[in-house]
């Protein structure tokens, strides 16, 4: 199961609105986790 805002955040990013760092702010925000982040970029959280 996804977090609440995983399919917003991955829309987003993925229609080039957001950034990667709009996207690791997600992640500080609680939106979605470290390995959503990971699903939705293709990078490690952190790099």
């Amino acid at each position: 199961m996804y977090s609440e805002h995983y399919e917003l955040v991955k829309s987003y990013y993925c229609r080039k609105l957001w950034s990667i760092e709009r996207v690791k702010k997600a992640v500080v925000k609680g939106w979605i986790t470290k390995e959503e982040y990971k699903e939705i970029t293709g990078n490690e959280y952190g790099e």
